[in-house]
């Protein structure tokens, strides 16, 4: 075939080359758009990490939020606000030990504006809307995610949060110390209205020579030592907390003409008796020696074979003198256990590194309560048990068997000589547990209003004043006037 001329030849050479170079720029072309749009799709997950899962939400108003439970719910905007804003005070820490103090300076304004947002939902008792959450989730994921990307060392990040921890711990406990004392000053504060109350019986005292002359006679009343008695001893200075443990005792016995009722009687024999005392439990680390007085009472009610012994912070809701016939097996002190918890254990309460407590005393050994109990004054003195009283307090002059207090020292003196008695008759915690069950204290013959919350306080725990008030004579004209000046 003869070939044609060469301005009639096919370029196919020259159009495949142009076909090559096309094909070549469109795919360039393409994959400068994905790489855009996979740009574009990786902030898109930086900046909104978890936000599409909530947009399906309903945005519900409430009438009365619960704000702590709203901040732990997984579905709400709070929890996630929350959550970035711990995660970002931890960077805030690590940006700054890392000298980097413009990131730092931006977590932390992030930080404050979350911080206020969540305040102004608690404020207005609503929830976080979508359109308040997005702005700040979206800064502050951006802001964890450059925190992230600046190469912190993992290690070194563990170490630093770990040592922040431990400071936050000690600060922790520290504040618990704090308020253990501050709590307890609380408690041994005396009201106003008590303190004039005391100085207006005081005055009458002073005034009126013929109640100190009925005081002298009853002080060896023949009913001090009549065993076909009831007798109560309560060691208190608090007038108002004694005589609403006598009224609410009183009330509640089935046969009340058989108590010892005459408290003012009593107060002053025991007055009497506080001069006798050893100097030695005068002693400012000893709370109060009418706290101690417990230890003596053959010696206060020498003819008394039998007495119930009630703290001045106890009601009576129960008649008591089922007490009096009990078996106590030949020891000396009948008492509620109150070894439920561990917490309330020997080991709890004595130093048992020192081996004078170690090899004598069984650390797991039940502890028990002061505040109701019932003392065997014959077996008492067999045991010759306030000896054991005196012989401890030798032993811990230098404060190291145990710490201030009368139970410590009461659980070694009474140790073999305890009787346990039925939960029922003595329940404890209400000065400081908020959760006790309606049935126990419906079932108690004593409460215990053990604890710094007292019920003649204004930190008292509201659901157990009622139980105390009941017996206050609110009639009484020194009350009235004591409580409304």
């Amino acid at each position: 075939m003869r070939r044609r001329a060469a301005e009639y030849r096919r370029p196919v050479r020259r159009r495949f080359s142009y076909w090559i170079w096309a094909l070549f720029g469109l795919f360039s072309i393409a994959g400068l758009v994905l790489l855009v749009v996979h740009h574009n799709q990786h902030e898109d997950r930086v900046e909104q990490p978890v936000l599409e899962r909530n947009t399906g939400l309903e945005q519900v108003a409430h009438e009365s939020l619960n704000f702590t439970a709203e901040i732990l719910s997984a579905r709400s905007f709070s929890r996630q606000l929350a959550e970035q804003m711990t995660l970002a005070k931890a960077y805030v820490i690590i940006a700054k030990e890392h000298n980097n103090l413009h990131l730092a300076w931006e977590l932390s304004s992030k930080i404050r504006n979350c911080q206020l947002l969540l305040s102004k939902a608690a404020m207005r008792g609503e929830p976080v809307t979508l359109e308040e959450a997005e702005p700040i989730i979206k800064s502050l994921s951006y802001l964890i995610f450059r925190a992230e990307d600046a190469h912190y060392d993992i290690a070194t990040t563990i170490m630093t949060m770990k040592s922040h921890i431990q400071a936050l711990e000690e600060r922790a406990n520290a504040a618990t110390v704090q308020s253990t004392v501050f709590g307890q000053l609380a408690a041994e504060a005396l009201p106003k209205s008590l303190h004039c109350l005391n100085v207006k019986l005081t005055a009458d005292w002073l005034r009126k020579p013929s109640l100190q002359e009925l005081a002298d006679e009853k002080r060896n009343s023949p009913r001090l030592m009549d065993n076909n008695l009831y007798h109560f001893c309560i060691f208190s200075d608090n007038v108002l907390a004694t005589s609403l443990v006598v009224n609410s005792t009183v009330s509640n016995a089935d046969h009340p003409k058989q108590l010892l009722l005459n408290a003012d009687s009593r107060a002053y024999y025991i007055g009497g008796y506080q001069d006798n005392v050893a100097p030695k439990l005068r002693s400012p680390k000893y709370q109060s020696l009418l706290n101690h007085l417990r230890f003596y009472i053959p010696e206060i009610y020498p003819q008394l074979e039998k007495v119930v012994f009630l703290d001045d912070d106890v009601v009576v809701q129960k008649d008591l003198t089922p007490l009096f016939s009990l078996d106590l097996h030949g020891n000396v002190n009948g008492a509620v256990e109150t070894c439920l918890e561990a917490f309330h254990r020997y080991y709890k309460y004595l130093n048992f590194s020192n081996t004078i407590i170690s090899s004598k005393f069984d650390p797991q050994a039940c502890g028990w309560a002061f505040g109701m109990n019932v003392f065997d004054l014959i077996a008492w003195k067999k045991a010759n048990v306030t000896a054991r009283y005196h012989y401890w307090q030798e032993q811990n002059a230098d404060g190291m068997l145990w710490r201030v207090g009368t139970l410590p020292p009461g659980l070694l003196t009474f140790y073999g000589l305890t009787e346990p008695l039925d939960r029922r008759w003595h329940v404890l915690g209400l000065g400081y547990d908020l959760n006790i069950d309606n049935r126990l204290i419906e079932s108690a013959a004593v409460v215990h209003f053990n604890g710094f919350m007292k019920p003649w306080l204004k930190l008292a725990i509201d659901r157990y004043k009622p139980l105390w008030e009941r017996y206050v004579n609110q009639s009484h004209p020194y009350l009235q006037d004591c409580v409304t000046s």
